[in-house]
């Protein structure tokens, strides 16, 4: 299994490619939908779903234009499927442009294991930036999909409408910081990082 990542929008949020074979995953399609799919056909590969560790705008700009293109389900957390279709709660009211995404097809439960085509991997709740942000773990390659819960040396933004400060760090003590050190972990901004850097290294865990 391979991750690549496509850095989008002004903004320089974290798309993901994980691609296993010719299948692929796309997780949250930022800005600049010309740009990911150029990735995506260089890598020639065919998405096969479109997974969102949560729904602010800067993570979902070319979320429609990449499920229809290609046909696919949206997976989302329960708690931000209607956030897709609300400006205001994705933040993109007072954006150049608002952003009005269709529903998701599938929610997630609050942790649960899933496998799409070629893939498994557990999705656990890791809110605080927003209600609904998710992290997802691949075990067998050993890496995690952060979004903007934990970043390299720091973590996400509490600051936000619909943040909640005081779950945050508890959420990224115990599903993150519990699995083995050595799991790479891919932000939704930023460098790559490890498990064990970030618990020994990032301040706000000290």
């Amino acid at each position: 299994m391979q991750v690549r990542q496509i850095i989008t929008g002004t903004i320089e949020e974290n798309c993901y490619i994980i691609y296993k074979g010719d299948q692929a995953l796309i997780v949250d399609p930022g800005d600049e939908t010309s740009k990911i799919k150029n990735e995506i056909e260089e890598l020639n590969v065919r998405p096969v779903a479109i997974l969102l560790t949560h729904t602010h705008f800067d993570h979902i700009g070319s979320l429609e234009d990449i499920r229809v293109d290609y046909d696919i389900p949206v997976y989302v957390s329960a708690e931000e499927q209607e956030w897709l279709g609300d400006p205001v709660r994705n933040l993109s009211v007072n954006k150049p442009f608002s952003i009005i995404a269709n529903p998701a097809d599938y929610l997630f439960d609050p942790v649960e294991t899933l496998d799409i085509e070629d893939f498994t991997f557990d999705v656990v709740p890791t809110p605080g930036h927003s209600p609904g942000g998710v992290s997802f773990i691949f075990h067998e390659d050993k890496f995690v999909i952060s979004g903007d819960a934990l970043f390299r040396g720091s973590v996400g933004r509490t600051d936000l409408p619909g943040s909640e400060p005081a779950k945050l760090l508890p959420a990224i003590k115990h599903y993150l910081f519990s699995l083995p050190e050595d799991y790479a972990v891919y932000p939704g901004h930023s460098k790559d990082t490890t498990i064990g850097h970030e618990k020994y290294t990032n301040p706000y865990f000290r």
